[in-house]
């Protein structure tokens, strides 16, 4: 498969960041008077920001697909200068991407870089001033570790009375924003529901979310499926996800999730189990089984 990737003419920038904000992803910071691409991991390649420069500077380039690798990610960024490294850095670790931050403080510790830069991981990397980081609502979060179970035993409650906790481990959700190389889907169990589904049911975290990491997408509305197909494809290849539940309401329209992602193994050529799940407007699981 191919990924589309922005690529920034630096000749052409003139600095403004009007770009900044629209990068959707949170890729793209204003450091020593450029718009630079900070993450390759996190740049989802639909260009909201090309729009928005008046200089013409952003173009959406198309490569073919590798899996994501810290340490060429790197050999760039040590060309961009110190600022940028930190930027990265500081990136990663916001992100909560531990294994790529460990990995590129190893390439910079085998560059003998690491001891040039003023502060280090542990004391928390902020350049200064700090950059803005795009749109807040679609930074990449993995709430994996920050999820503790409140324990109702004690009580004597009914827990179905009290506020039920929340299994979602990651943010963003909406396949189009997600990036299929993050680090929340590596070996994961992977849920790919439908955008109503939650809606209809009262125990949809309890029932299918609870330890799996999630995609939800509407076949009927959304635009670019074939861009879904593509994303679901490198999950299956490059993250190497264990299973797919798909979650789809009982309407016909539903029925497309289904099929992009039995496309999507079939690209990927690697037969990971998928399980349907069809659920009624009133929130039933009407039928549920392994195809």
């Amino acid at each position: 498969m191919k990924r589309k990737i922005i690529q920034i003419d630096e000749e052409k920038c003139n600095g403004c960041g009007i770009c900044i904000p629209n990068c959707h992803e949170g890729a793209m910071q204003l450091i020593d008077g450029k718009a630079r691409l900070i993450s390759d991991l996190f740049c989802d390649g639909l260009g909201a920001c090309i729009g928005h420069c008046p200089e013409g500077a952003i173009e959406i380039i198309e490569r073919e697909a590798e899996p994501y690798n810290e340490r060429k990610v790197m050999e760039i960024m040590i060309t961009k200068g110190r600022n940028t490294i930190l930027a990265h850095l500081d990136h990663l670790r916001d992100h909560n991407e531990t294994e790529f931050l460990q990995q590129a403080i190893e390439f910079l510790n085998e560059k003998n870089m690491m001891m040039n830069l003023e502060k280090s991981v542990e004391t928390g990397l902020n350049p200064s001033p700090k950059a803005e980081c795009g749109c807040p609502g679609s930074m990449t979060r993995d709430f994996h570790e920050q999820n503790v179970k409140q324990e109702h035993a004690e009580t004597g409650l009914n827990p179905s009375l009290l506020n039920a906790p929340s299994e979602l481990r990651q943010w963003p959700v909406q396949l189009h924003l997600l990036n299929p190389q993050a680090s929340y889907f590596k070996n994961a169990d992977v849920v790919l529901a439908a955008d109503c589904a939650a809606f209809a049911m009262g125990n949809f975290h309890a029932r299918f979310l609870k330890g799996k990491s999630i995609a939800i997408a509407c076949p009927k509305l959304d635009s670019n499926k074939e861009s879904y197909i593509q994303k679901l494809t490198s999950m299956i290849t490059d993250t190497k996800i264990n299973s797919l539940a798909v979650v789809m309401m009982e309407v016909p329209c539903c029925g497309g999730l289904l099929q992009m992602a039995q496309t999507a193994r079939t690209n990927a050529g690697r037969n990971i189990p998928i399980k349907q799940a069809i659920v009624s407007l009133q929130g039933d699981v009407l039928e549920e089984d392994w195809i």
